[in-house]
């Protein structure tokens, strides 16, 4: 999509905030730009990161997400003062890398749900002829599987004849949690020791007597979990976000050093900022799903900046956010405007 494209769909959700939309909308397009190019010249071209400057409710979040949503990339919102200086208690900023693997995971394992849910379906069709038709002893029995009665159930299923019949089929039992207690800061190896156990109980089926209906929804679930190839879903999402991945953090201001600071431990402000650099730079981050780099990611900040400037913010993390947008504030016209010119606004 050129940028005018990319700007026209974001005009049928978000009202106004025109230089907004055209940022990102160029930063999209030179992502793509960037991706035609060689192996080589490509890993020499780094994002423009921005820094969105505006009020409260302006849309600065929504603009973000609906451009996320629009490439298809993975996309994580975080709050700026949620994170402390790596060394203190509180969450560390390279769990931002880490929630975008996540995100991006779900999103190829989703896609790829998607792809083997015709065999799924089929497959589950079948478990549940059998559950109705239990197979005979003998091979020349009506429960043979291209019998004229298999046949006929096959049809009265899919015309949902048989949606509040109740059947016993064997499902896949939800492995046992094991909750571990962790200080705040080490979620991440708290959930590698969750996934340790979880991974070291046997996979376990259940019997459950349900509906025809809700069988087959369990089943199509089951069974397409079974058919996605969860290494290949790993490695796609790596590569989305090295790639395509796209950070939004707000709060920004709210990090800045103001005048009302003296001396004592800054531990989530400047300190906050500091450890931002390197992740905004470029470097390589440490996940469950292997080392993520992080030189491609677009970083989009934002902040209303009330009590404090841009200028605030450290040298250093300025110059990382070289793109600036100033969003204005809403007035009565762009509030008429919400109600009625968005897709799917309040009043359609």
């Amino acid at each position: 999509m050129t940028p005018r494209e990319i700007v026209h769909e974001l005009d049928r959700h978000i009202i106004g905030q025109a230089d907004a939309k055209r940022a990102v909308a160029i930063a999209l397009r030179n992502r793509w730009r960037r991706l035609q190019l060689d192996d080589d010249l490509r890993a020499e071209i780094s994002p423009k990161n921005i820094l969105m400057i505006g009020p409260t409710g302006v849309g600065k979040t929504e603009i973000a997400r609906r451009l996320a949503k629009l490439a298809a990339a993975p996309f994580v919102k975080v709050e700026a003062t949620k994170f402390t200086e790596v060394g203190y208690v509180g969450r560390d900023v390279e769990s931002i890398i880490r929630d975008l693997v996540e995100a991006s995971v779900k999103m190829q394992r989703e896609e790829a749900m998607k792809g083997v849910r015709a065999r799924a379906e089929d497959a589950a069709e079948e478990r549940v002829l059998d559950a109705l038709l239990p197979p005979a002893r003998t091979e020349d029995s009506t429960g043979d599987r291209n019998s004229g009665t298999r046949q006929l159930f096959r049809k009265k299923l899919r015309q949902g004849e048989l949606d509040d019949k109740e059947i016993e089929v064997q499902v896949s039992a939800a492995p046992v949690g094991v909750e571990i207690m962790a200080p705040p800061g080490m979620e991440e190896m708290t959930s590698q020791l969750q996934n340790m156990f979880s991974s070291m109980a046997p996979n376990k089926t259940k019997s459950r007597t349900m509906k025809v209906k809700d069988a087959l929804r369990q089943l199509i679930d089951d069974e397409a979990s079974r058919l996605v190839n969860e290494d290949e879903v790993k490695l796609k999402a790596v590569d989305a976000v090295e790639q395509t991945g796209i950070v939004f953090i707000d709060e920004m201001d709210k990090v800045a050093k103001r005048g009302e600071h003296f001396g004592g431990a800054d531990v989530s402000r400047e300190g906050v900022q500091r450890d931002l650099l390197p992740l905004i730079e470029g470097c390589t981050v440490s996940t469950k799903y292997g080392m993520i780099r992080t030189d491609h990611v677009l970083f989009i900040a934002s902040g209303a900046f009330h009590l404090s400037r841009p200028s605030d913010l450290i040298p250093e993390l300025q110059g990382r956010l070289p793109i600036r947008v100033e969003l204005d504030a809403l007035n009565v016209e762009d509030f008429e405007r919400i109600l009625t010119e968005p897709s799917a606004s309040l009043t359609e």
